[in-house]
């Protein structure tokens, strides 16, 4: 698969992996075997990792391996504050294009579908949430 907005029909395609899958079926672990052969930089796409502190339920990898293979997009929110799927495309399409710049494979990780299909297919413009509402 290719992201059609990194680069025109002229040029050539950048490669770009997806790991997909549930919670708890070993995708970390294979990333992780991955980036010990393949120049790869690992981006997690998943709605839960995304929260600090959000470990137990969500197979969060372990610390020293989060250390020793950094995963982007993955503690980068409290749990109080919203992260949507349309911040969520912005953030990994500037992830992707700083991986691509230093001539490394973006390997996208997760089990978020919808994270998914708004990265390759974008997301319609919707009016902002009303709080009042979420609460």
């Amino acid at each position: 698969m290719y992201i059609k907005s990194i680069s025109s029909d002229k040029e050539k395609k950048p490669i770009i992996f997806f790991l997909m899958g549930p919670t708890g079926c070993g995708k970390s672990k294979f990333a992780i075997f991955l980036r010990k052969y393949l120049p790869i930089e690992i981006i997690s796409v998943d709605s839960a990792l995304i929260y600090r502190d959000m470990n137990i339920g969500t197979d969060k990898p372990h610390p020293i391996d989060l250390k020793n293979h950094p995963h982007r997009l993955l503690n980068i929110k409290d749990p109080n504050e919203i992260y949507s799927a349309a911040e969520f495309r912005r953030d990994a399409l500037k992830e992707i294009s700083s991986i691509l710049k230093i001539g490394k494979i973006p390997l996208l990780v997760g089990g978020t579908m919808f994270y998914y299909q708004t990265l390759l297919y974008g997301i319609s413009n919707l009016p902002a949430s009303n709080i009042k509402i979420r609460k």
